[in-house]
């Protein structure tokens, strides 16, 4: 072999041995980092936050008593961190990491309540864009569609809408919809085929029916605001029913 091949193949050798050493440095200096401060990021909720950074801060001081400056990078239990976080029910994602400093970086989104479920003998909710059925908060109150009613109250209670899976979609498009989000204040939720809409504009109750066949129904009440009341006045009927197919009821 020539001096030259034996220099290349010696320089080979010695860079894989200079980068294990660094690597070994590296993670032996890893294994003596320790845990240094915890950095929050939360995320708002149209600039609003149902649960804030001291509520958070808490939490993990109370779950979590041996995260103290000091201890050891390996040793800070970054999954568990993030599943008591997911505990609190207006957080909706975290994501926890540790950087070279030693700080512990999370990231965190809130679940966004879309509708808000008032009970006049039990503790008020709130529906996500999810469809989950949470708690409300001490923090702060969203100004969202409010249902009531004693079939809600049941599903509150069950904390799930699985026995009303057609109300998501119902209660989506009202929110969803510039006009009707400002129209319509309330949905009463007495049973499955009895639900009832409180407008903004109007002293009727307006029967609604069940939560299916919505669009064609709220096209039909769309008429009535346009053509009919603008003439009959707002307060002519006492009565408006759109329970029955491709008819709206007037009294």
């Amino acid at each position: 072999m020539n001096k030259a091949k034996v220099k290349k193949v010696f320089g080979i050798v010695l860079g894989c041995l200079l980068a294990a050493g660094y690597i070994g440095f590296v993670e032996k200096q890893n294994l003596v980092k320790t845990y240094s401060k915890v950095e929050v990021d939360l995320e708002a909720v149209s600039g609003v936050y149902f649960v804030d950074e001291a509520e958070i801060r808490s939490l993990i001081a109370s779950s979590f008593p041996e995260l103290k400056p000091g201890l050891l990078l390996q040793e800070i239990p970054l999954k568990a961190l993030e599943n008591r976080l997911l505990g609190h029910p207006f957080i909706r994602s975290v994501e926890a990491y540790v950087d070279q400093q030693g700080i512990v970086k999370l990231s965190l989104t809130q679940h966004e309540p879309i509708a808000r479920i008032a009970r006049p003998l039990g503790a008020d909710g709130y529906l996500t864009k999810e469809g989950l059925l949470i708690a409300t908060s001490p923090t702060y109150t969203s100004r969202v569609l409010i249902l009531q009613g004693e079939y809600i109250g049941l599903l509150m209670d069950q904390g799930k809408l699985d026995d009303m899976p057609e109300l998501m979609p119902l209660v989506r498009f009202i929110t969803q919809d510039k006009f009707w989000n400002a129209q319509v204040t309330e949905l009463e939720v007495n049973a499955r085929n009895d639900i009832r809409i409180h407008q903004q504009v109007g002293k009727q109750v307006i029967e609604f029916g069940d939560a299916l066949d919505f669009e064609s129904k709220f096209d039909r009440l769309k008429v009535l605001y346009q053509e009919i009341l603008p003439r009959k006045g707002w307060d002519a009927y006492q009565r408006i029913s759109l329970k029955y197919k491709n008819q709206i009821v007037c009294e």
